[in-house]
């Protein structure tokens, strides 16, 4: 259940890593744990039998980890483990109210722009007739996205009715019940990139543009990897997005629109660094544990 355990004395405290697939960044986590005293437990969530609430058995789930940082790949694996750790009384990080809202792109939306936060100009539909509406609102071409997912996966522009038509047929017959909410934005015409910055804490240490020719910049589907400047806009930006959402470690996503200037697109609540780190050549493993180091102390 429990891997890369060290008990030597002096450690100050217990950490635990909850994680389905060992990847680069879930290593690298490890590592900086152990280089910074930390007692490390790597928990592999598909081997965890997780009790609910301190019922006479919590020794049995195994862990007695001071702060549990989640980076499961599923959303919902995510944010159901983090629940089933509260119930322990054990503190995530994030908190299963923080990746929930940050996992669904409306809830997150609707919280930036009641606060004002610029974001792109969305509008919420529930059938194929207000769909079609809604794009000549907006004006095509308009994006249309699920209000759960990731790595840019199955977001679709639609540059005219016909185009719609044939996003919102697939959408259609998928037995997915959130694909029945249709999330239609407008275009953002920003220049060939976009902004990852991370926010660790009360801090923005690193950030890049995700370069791409295509309109979707996404790394995971081919985008480049630069480092970014983070101006004080930007880190104000960042870190008045993830105060609105509870957040703690983030991967906040901007636009840099040619009028209104930075737009908040999405909030990451288990964001990949590795072509951060890369990139940029700042250790953000590193500043993650230092960041819970400081977490287990207060």
């Amino acid at each position: 259940m429990r891997t890369g355990e060290n008990r030597e004395v002096g450690f100050i405290a217990r950490v635990g890593i909850a994680y389905e697939v060992l990847r680069w960044e879930e290593k690298a986590l490890a590592d900086a744990a152990k280089d910074l005293n930390l007692s490390v437990d790597l928990l592999h969530i598909h081997s965890l039998q997780l009790l609910i609430g301190r019922n006479g058995l919590h020794e049995l789930s195994g862990i007695d980890d001071e702060i549990v940082l989640q980076r499961a790949i599923s959303h919902t694996t995510a944010l159901n483990v983090t629940l089933a750790l509260e119930s322990l009384g054990i503190r995530v990080i994030n908190t299963s109210n923080a990746t929930a809202t940050a996992m669904n792109k409306l809830w997150t939306a609707s919280i930036l722009a009641r606060a004002g936060i610029k974001i792109p100009r969305t509008i919420i539909a529930f059938s194929e007739e207000s769909c079609y509406k809604s794009a000549q609102l907006l004006g095509y071409p308009v994006v249309v996205k699920p209000i759960d997912g990731s790595w840019g996966r199955l977001i679709a522009m639609a540059r005219d009715d016909e185009e719609l038509r044939a996003i919102l047929e697939h959408r259609t017959y998928m037995p997915n019940p959130t694909m029945k909410v249709h999330m239609l934005q407008e275009f953002v015409k920003k220049p060939g990139r976009d902004i990852r910055i991370f926010v660790v804490g009360d801090e923005t240490p690193a950030a890049i543009y995700r370069v791409s020719g295509h309109w979707i910049t996404n790394t995971a589907r081919g985008g480049k990897a630069v480092a970014a400047r983070i101006d004080a806009e930007l880190s104000e930006l960042a870190l008045k997005s993830a105060k609105l959402i509870g957040i703690e470690v983030a991967g906040i996503d901007v636009f840099e629109d040619p009028e209104r200037g930075y737009i908040v697109n999405e909030i990451n609540a288990i964001p990949e660094f590795k072509n951060t780190v890369a990139a940029t050549g700042i250790q953000l493993h590193t500043k993650i544990v230092e960041y819970i180091r400081n977490q287990v102390r207060k």
